[in-house]
């Protein structure tokens, strides 16, 4: 099911229209007419309880302001994320970010997904995950005329991650790396 928010006047109504429930309250409910969101992590202390309780990782939130603003909530669990498990999350933050109210009454569509396979680490708890397994690493800067490289994740500390590429280990610092996330074979 696909969910649109839009917030309506200060009342709060719901109405389906071909799968899609569409809540309603004023045009776009701006603060000095410019959309506005309260903090990503105003948002996310918000919603890791209801993660918590629901049994899922809460891996991140997009906050999107265009002509069309979005929230999208990235979750993921250890064996994955199904459709069921995207749907029972939506269902159980709905009530918790009505009561925030992340967008100050403007309207927003709100997105629930999972991270995908290629997501970048993020977290500790990414890496961590992740030792042992193969890995492709986006440097900001060259380093010995390199800036993309695969590797074996074998070591993390919090500070540095340590890749073991055909030539040699390397140990990097994380703020040279631009993006690390698992490898994608295709067999």
């Amino acid at each position: 099911m696909i969910y649109l928010y839009l917030r309506a006047k200060g009342s709060l109504s719901n109405f389906r229209c071909g799968g899609i429930i569409v809540r309603g309250t004023g045009l776009f409910g701006e603060i000095g007419g410019e959309m506005k969101f309260k903090t990503r992590e105003e948002i996310l202390s918000a919603l890791s309880p209801v993660a918590d309780k629901e049994g899922v990782e809460l891996v991140d939130i997009e906050l999107k302001i265009s002509k069309n603003p979005s929230i999208t909530v990235f979750v993921d669990t250890e064996d994955g994320v199904d459709l069921d498990t995207l749907e029972r999350f939506h269902n159980a933050i709905d009530p918790v970010l009505d009561e925030v109210d992340p967008s100050y009454g403007a309207a927003y569509t709100l997105n629930v997904s999972s991270p995908g396979l290629d997501r970048p680490f993020k977290t500790d708890r990414d890496y961590e995950r992740h030792l042992g397994e193969d890995v492709e690493v986006k440097l900001f800067a060259p380093i010995k005329g390199v800036k993309n490289f695969d590797g074996k994740l074998v070591g993390y500390d919090g500070k540095n991650a340590t890749i073991e590429t055909e030539k040699e280990t390397m140990v990097l610092p994380l703020n040279k790396i631009a993006k690390i996330s698992v490898a994608i074979k295709f067999d």
